[in-house]
């Protein structure tokens, strides 16, 4: 108990720093699955981590401890009462967090949806007229693109075409749900705030090399972020596909270098890193039964 609880919380420091790693070393599309998948655990056990240390307090509550004495034994103190009461402050912190992530994600997808309704069920691309260059992938049934006017005049064809297969990209692979669940793991646990990055980096690493293969041309894709880059930082907008964020430069630079090897037992070592915070908070759980019951472990 007195390692087992504490020990998610250093694990989600080392998929902080693990996770940056993971996005340079192995392909987009695995890790960012993999990312996702490791940081809900990790999160969810960290929570769960929290409320054992919260629950502790009920070692100090007078029927648990006559009941765990009735034996002629002492009840040990399973962690610090200042301890305890900070995990219950943590909690209540994370759940306004997570509280507040849902709302931001609910109040994005029900905007997105408005400007979708009245098509009919059969339109893939909507264009908006506006002087915003934007584009975005609608989740739903069935997706949507929306994509503005000022986008679409800022590309040539062949740029339109990797923008469109980018935006495909992200339905078919459902990489929304991946950054949703990144982004309400970051939430519960704000130490896995580098994995939301980095998940949201690779979606985007991912979706271009699908718009490459899609298109044939690994310039003409790279040409299609460069120039939406240009034309958002005209206007000093925010942009389609984080065209305008610091990290476009290394899309462009990652597809002008070639496919990235695959890496597959570097993706499983995070996956399997990932595995150790349920594995040690469930032991924990147990400890924390024995300490509260007088049990004595077998």
């Amino acid at each position: 108990m007195r390692f087992d609880v504490y020990s998610p919380l250093a694990l989600s420091l080392l998929l902080a720093v693990a996770a940056p790693l993971t996005g340079r070393y192995v392909a987009p599309a695995p890790a960012a699955r993999v990312l996702a998948v490791a940081a809900v655990l990790t999160a969810g056990a960290t929570a769960w981590s929290l409320v054992l240390l919260g629950a502790a307090l009920l070692g100090d509550v007078p029927p648990v401890v006559r009941g765990a004495g009735a034996g002629g034994r002492t009840p040990a103190d399973p962690v610090p009462e200042v301890v305890g009461l900070a995990a219950c402050l943590a909690l209540v912190v994370i759940a306004v967090r997570v509280h507040r992530a849902v709302r931001a994600e609910r109040r994005t997808r029900r905007a997105l949806r408005r400007l979708c309704a009245g098509q009919p069920a059969d339109t893939e691309l909507i264009v908006a007229a506006s002087a915003v260059p934007r584009a975005f992938a609608v989740p739903g049934r069935p997706g949507r693109i929306l994509v503005t006017s000022a986008m679409l005049s800022a590309l040539g064809p062949a740029e339109r075409r990797a923008l469109l297969a980018h935006e495909r990209a992200h339905l078919a692979h459902r990489h929304g749900l991946l950054v949703t669940a990144a982004t309400l793991a970051a939430a519960a646990d704000p130490l896995l705030c580098p994995v939301r990055s980095t998940v949201a980096y690779l979606v985007e690493r991912s979706a271009d090399e699908q718009a490459a293969a899609a298109v044939g041309d690994r310039r003409t894709t790279a040409r299609a972020l460069a120039q939406a880059a240009l034309t958002a930082e005209r206007p000093r907008t925010a942009c389609a596909l984080h065209f305008a964020d610091r990290a476009v430069t290394r899309r462009i630079a990652a597809l002008r270098a070639g496919p990235q090897p695959s890496l597959g037992s570097a993706a499983l070592a995070v996956l399997a890193l990932s595995t150790l915070p349920p594995l040690l908070a469930a032991d924990a759980t147990g400890d924390l039964l024995r300490l509260l019951t007088g049990s004595t472990p077998h």
